[in-house]
């Protein structure tokens, strides 16, 4: 059963007017702003429909086919408030106390709500399962410190009071919690590659998508270990030691070993349904009584099939 909490999500005022200049034609205008923008097709049809994006300050429809050198207004309205439902949305909580939990989570699955998609995360699941949260982190994403990808499986830490958040939160910024990935990826991976250090970025043709820059981004460190290869693929550890967004698939790309299934970075598979990525250990201090943490997950069946069938094993007491 459904229940609505006292938490609510507020939509961030990212920017309250925003102007683009069109530089091509006979898109439609919402897909032509989903591949330009930052905002998802839901919000820009929303937005369209409030009438909050004109063309030359005429009023359109999302189906309006764009031409080169027409401007497109966007205003982006007040922060609004926005009831979140606790839903009985089965997850996995592999470890928890009076101040935090850790859960493993299943690829698909969205981290927190956003505008259009106020339901079926993993915070209305943990408003459901983790009874004493009221009160954490104030209005947006209750509990939640860092994140994962939705085709991204595995570990997250979730805080359970404002204490623990806020220590948790000082530790990422500090590099003070270990995260290691397990990639399946393509190729047979160099095994001289072992650090890559580069500036991130957002992807100028695409921003919905990150890239490596030459400046003005973000340093991204990431470090490698090849566990199994053969002439087609690889099993590589991955050890992050900064949180860029889509870091390892940026990384991976970059080297030319794109993660297997990672449709954004690398190329749709038929036969691999998600992105082989697999958040498989955490290592920190306690946030509040600093004992120290090793926290493993099980390795997915969907990944343990695809290590078989491209005829790969994973040797556990490597990892």
């Amino acid at each position: 059963m459904e229940k609505l909490n006292s938490f609510y999500l507020k939509e961030r005022q990212q920017m309250e007017r925003l102007i683009l200049e069109v530089g091509e034609s006979g898109k439609r205008l919402d897909t032509y702003l989903a591949e330009n923008t930052e905002l998802t097709r839901t919000r820009i049809q929303q937005l369209i429909k409030e009438e909050n994006i004109k063309v030359d300050n005429k009023k359109v429809k999302s189906s309006y086919k764009i031409e080169i050198g027409e401007n497109i207004e966007i205003l982006i309205p007040e922060e609004k408030q926005i009831d979140l439902i606790a839903q009985n949305i089965n997850i996995n909580i592999v470890y928890e106390d009076n101040d935090i939990a850790v859960i493993d989570k299943k690829a698909g699955l969205v981290i927190h709500p956003s505008y259009g998609h106020e339901s079926g995360t993993l915070v209305n699941a943990i408003m459901f399962h983790i009874k004493d949260l009221s009160g954490i982190n104030g209005e947006i994403r209750p509990g939640i410190v860092h994140r994962l990808d939705k085709d991204t499986s595995g570990l997250i830490i979730i805080a359970k009071n404002d204490k623990a958040h806020n220590k948790l939160s000082e530790m990422f910024k500090n590099k003070e919690i270990d995260k290691t990935y397990l990639a399946i990826v393509k190729g047979s991976f160099s095994e001289d590659i072992s650090r890559l250090e580069t500036q991130m970025g957002r992807d100028v043709k695409d921003r919905k998508k990150m890239c490596v820059v030459k400046e003005n981004g973000k340093t991204a460190v990431t470090n490698f270990v090849v566990l199994e290869k053969n002439d087609k693929f690889s099993l590589v550890k991955v050890n992050i030691e900064t949180g860029r967004t889509h870091q390892i698939r940026v990384h991976m790309k970059y080297l030319g070993y794109p993660i297997l299934g990672d449709s954004v970075y690398g190329k749709e598979s038929k036969t691999v349904k998600r992105q082989m990525l697999h958040a498989y250990k955490l290592e920190f201090k306690h946030p509040i009584t600093e004992e120290e943490m090793i926290i493993r997950s099980e390795i997915p069946k969907d990944f343990k099939e695809v290590l078989d069938r491209i005829k790969l094993r994973v040797d556990e007491d490597l990892l």
